[in-house]
Formats: structure tokens, C-alpha cells, sequence
């Protein structure tokens, strides 16, 4: 499994000949590597329905012809939209043919702003666990810490975490850092910071901050192998 980071909340999965990607935020992204309208991926799992992370879905999907994976009020709008849309909700798991996707708890908000100005509501914000090939990966999404990560940090062996570092919109770096404590993942990877002015962070402090996982502070483009 190849899993690549690019730039604010943007997570690629390579795994048994397919393509994931979270939360797609490439057009407007200035930290990205990707351009959009060259990603096929065939599946694209959403933790929430900002625009910062739903981003270029709707094109990619028609594209490519990809599932798109949220929760589901997300789901029922994109659905609307003419994509490929599967609704979950929080503890529910599916076996997809690219993997087993699980939708735990996020504390965020979750709206989707339209090309005419309506802001829609987008359900549940939740964060990712995704299983294939004997391993657990978990996108915490758009989040605060809570006292429950430290159950499903328990209840899943997670190998990789990427975790929100930018503070203002979500946990800073020593929250972050305590997150990572509950958690317990093998590698930590910190996330959704210097998109935009208010989430300026140095993710070395974070680093710093985790004391019991290795941390990788990853550039845009570069992967880990697990």
C-alpha cells in the first residue's frame, strides 16, 4: 500500500491496483502537486462537507467515473449532482472492492457553500478509517480532540494517523500532540496547516510534542510505503 500526502487534507491511497483519494481539495489548494482534471482515482471518501475538502469532487467523479464515499447528507447532495454517491453515517463499515471504510466521530461543522451561494447542510463531520492489505489507516478529518479517540485508537491497531495541526479551525499542534497519545498509531502525519493565514503552523513543534509514534512531516508529493 502506497499512501501519498498532498497539501492541506488531500490524502492519496494506492492499494491492489486502485486509487483512493481523500478529501480532494486541489483547485485553489496553492500547496498541492495535483491538478485535478489529471486525477482518476477510483474511489474519493469525504470526512466533511467544507469546500476545502470536498473541492474538485464533482469533477473528478464525473470524470472518472469514481464512488464518491460520505456521509450521507453529503452523499444525498453530491447523488444529486449525478456522481456515484454511498451515504454512511458514524460506526458504520463497509467492504468496498478497495477496501473496508469506517466513519468515526469528528467534532467540526460540516457545510457545503454552492457555486450560487446557498450553504448546504452537510450532515455529520466524521473522520476515515480505511483497512486493506492487513493495514489501518485513519484521517481524522476536520476535528478537536476528544476523549473517545483513545477508543478507537483501542479498538483498531492504526499503522498511520493524519491528524489536523492548524489550530483555529481545528486542534493546534499540542492538542494535536495529546490526540496522538489517545490515538496510539505506529506513524503520525500532521495535516490541514498553512492552506491559509489563520492555520500558519510549524509542524516541528508537533513533532517535538509526540513523544510515543514516530512522526513524518510530509511535503506534498512525497509517500509512505506501508
Amino acid at each position: 500500500m502506497k499512501i501519498s500526502y498532498h497539501g492541506h487534507s488531500v490524502v492519496k491511497i494506492q492499494t491492489g491496483g486502485k486509487t483512493i483519494l481523500i478529501d480532494p481539495f486541489i483547485t485553489g489548494n496553492e500547496l498541492t502537486d495535483l491538478t485535478a482534471s489529471e486525477e482518476k482515482p477510483d474511489a474519493i471518501l469525504l470526512t466533511h462537507a467544507h469546500n476545502d475538502h470536498v473541492g474538485d469532487t464533482v469533477d473528478i467523479a464525473k470524470s472518472s467515473g469514481a464512488v464518491v464515499v460520505a456521509p450521507v447528507e453529503l452523499a444525498n447532495y453530491l447523488s444529486g449532482q449525478g456522481l456515484d454517491a454511498v451515504g454512511m453515517n458514524l460506526g458504520g463499515a463497509k467492504e468496498f472492492e478497495f477496501g473496508k471504510v469506517k466513519f468515526t466521530k469528528a467534532f467540526h461543522s460540516s457545510s457545503y457553500t454552492a457555486e450560487d451561494g446557498e450553504v448546504i447542510y452537510g450532515g455529520m463531520p466524521a473522520g476515515i478509517l480505511f483497512e486493506a492489505e492487513g493495514k489501518t489507516v485513519y484521517h481524522a478529518g476536520d476535528t478537536e480532540v476528544f476523549g473517545d479517540m483513545e477508543i478507537i485508537g483501542k479498538r483498531h491497531s492504526i499503522d498511520l494517523a493524519f491528524v489536523p495541526i492548524g489550530d483555529f479551525f481545528t486542534m493546534g499542534p499540542e492538542d494535536a500532540a495529546y490526540a496522538v497519545e489517545l490515538i496510539n498509531p505506529k506513524t503520525a502525519v500532521p495535516i490541514h496547516y498553512n492552506t491559509f493565514p489563520p492555520i500558519k503552523q510549524d509542524p516541528e513543534q508537533f513533532k517535538q510534542a509526540v513523544k510515543q509514534a514516530e512522526v513524518k512531516i510530509m511535503e506534498p508529493g512525497d509517500s509512505i510505503d506501508l
